[in-house]
């Protein structure tokens, strides 16, 4: 069991890692954060939005899909998922050291190196289905990622993410979805209630998971 002083040298990483400014800065952040990341969220924080995200994933998602795990980190979402019976998944993020954590887990069939928020090196209708966790959040990526997000997964797959609650609002993400909605680009599948993702770390952080159906 962790002790008060190590939770709160787990506490400080997450924070300075959340504090970056730029995606170069959060690239390098996370760097250097892959080797303690499962130990400071999964472990000493409870982070749990990966398994509420896979649950949702699963009402809606055939096991034989193939999935890109969007800014997937070391690989925690993947670890729910396979447990859930999926096994052909692509590991994307923009930290080559959160890869390398993801490559010795064994989840993954390829691995590639983005950032969401631009272009994304996919072809068109690629994927079945995207999974997302922890990754629209303070200081991550912008509402404006579902449209390369849209446009690589194929009619009628399905993109599942978690979203923290107040950058919903705060980031513009209650906006772009309803007008992606509008414009006929995608339909809501599913989101659930409002739960707490590091009860332990950060219980006055709520999030939810959406999922939409691509049209």
């Amino acid at each position: 069991m962790q002790g008060a002083s190590e939770l709160q040298e787990s506490h400080r990483r997450v924070q300075w890692v959340y504090g970056s400014t730029s995606d170069k800065e959060l690239e390098e952040r996370y760097d250097q954060w892959a080797a303690d990341y499962d130990q400071d969220l999964a472990a000493d924080f409870e982070w749990n939005a990966p398994q509420n995200a896979a649950a949702v994933f699963a009402r809606h998602v055939d096991k034989s899909a193939k999935i890109l795990d969007a800014g997937a980190g070391t690989g925690l979402a993947a670890e729910c998922l396979t447990q859930e019976g999926y096994t052909d998944m692509v590991a994307m993020d923009l930290s080559i050291g959160m890869l390398e954590q993801a490559k010795g887990k064994d989840l993954y069939h390829a691995f590639h190196q983005m950032a969401l928020g631009g272009p994304l090196d996919f072809p068109t209708a690629e994927f079945d289905a995207i999974i997302s966790v922890g990754v629209f959040t303070q200081g991550h990526a912008p509402a404006e990622s579902f449209d390369e997000l849209i446009r690589i997964t194929k009619p009628g797959g399905t993109i599942v993410y978690s979203l923290r609650v107040d950058t919903y609002e705060s980031g513009g993400f209650k906006e772009y979805q309803s007008n992606l909605e509008l414009s006929g680009k995608w339909e809501l599948a599913e989101v659930t209630e409002q739960f707490q993702p590091l009860p332990k770390g950060e219980p006055e952080v709520w999030h939810q998971i959406w999922a939409f159906r691509v049209i």
